[in-house]
């Protein structure tokens, strides 16, 4: 920490711990003591049970969680490709034209998620290109909500890399698409590393825009999540989020490993 004064830095840690426990933990606590329980009347869950779980890891469910995640991946790939590729050509351009990329990327996350989802829908419902219906408007909701936040890393890490060494590669005879995927690429792993987790974590959790547009052969795991908790199943749909919980960060926790490393390489 910056501060060094030890009673400062408890006081700030005190502090902190006054935050987070009843904005960030308490939540979670409660979503994970509901889990395993089959009423909530007083202060404290009641009736222990693991019952909830057994509907959790049951074959609906564990399909559910399939969907979501290859979802969140498909997702997370495209966005992270689009995002480099128009971060990389935004930092090319002049400042006007920096702006125009900027407000053209952070346009989906300017609006509520449903209107992305209705915008979708009334544009591909009918030929030439019909994809109502389909996992692709799925996979494409997903990628257009989440490729603002892949756009706004990698331009912020470029705007702290060195300019130096692709100037260097350049000096030495090495072409554009080499000094790329051998110079500023490698230079932004651990920002492409946090963009893909951020990504999908985000797509993970997508639920209004996804409400409009899944088939019935593509449902993730939050609208199965919003189905039980609508039906009343709270209890049931407390243990199929910690489910969506626990693997979301699973796979956060595999790529910061991989951030991590590419941040020493």
């Amino acid at each position: 920490m910056l501060v060094h004064d030890r009673l400062t830095r408890r006081a700030i840690q005190a502090l902190f711990a006054l935050l987070f426990l009843p904005l960030f933990a308490l939540p979670l606590g409660v979503i994970v003591a509901a889990s395993f329980s089959t009423g909530w009347s007083g202060a404290l869950p009641s009736g222990p049970t693991l019952d909830n779980y057994a509907v959790a890891f049951g074959p609906q469910t564990l399909e559910a969680l399939r969907v979501s995640v290859v979802t969140a991946l498909v997702a997370s790939v495209c966005a992270l490709v689009i995002g480099t590729w128009a971060a990389l050509s935004a930092a090319s351009m002049g400042p006007r034209g920096r702006r125009i990329m900027d407000a053209l990327f952070m346009l989906p996350v300017a609006v509520p998620t449903v209107v992305v989802g209705l915008a979708l829908l009334v544009a591909f419902s009918r030929p030439p290109v019909l994809l109502n219906g389909t996992h692709t408007i799925v996979f494409l909701a997903h990628t257009v909500l989440v490729t603002a936040f892949a756009y706004q890393s990698v331009s912020a890490a470029l705007t702290r890399l060195d300019p130096v060494y692709g100037q260097v590669a350049a000096s030495l005879g090495a072409r554009p698409a080499r000094t790329l995927f051998l110079v500023r690429l490698p230079l932004l792993l651990p920002s492409l590393g946090a963009a893909a987790g951020l990504c999908f974590a985000l797509s993970m959790g997508e639920l209004s825009a996804t409400m409009m547009l899944y088939p019935p052969d593509w449902t993730p795991l939050p609208v199965r999540i919003f189905a039980a908790t609508d039906r009343g199943a709270l209890f049931t749909g407390s243990a199929f989020a910690v489910v969506l919980m626990a693997t979301t960060l699973l796979v956060m926790f595999a790529l910061s490993l991989v951030r991590t490393r590419a941040g020493h390489r």
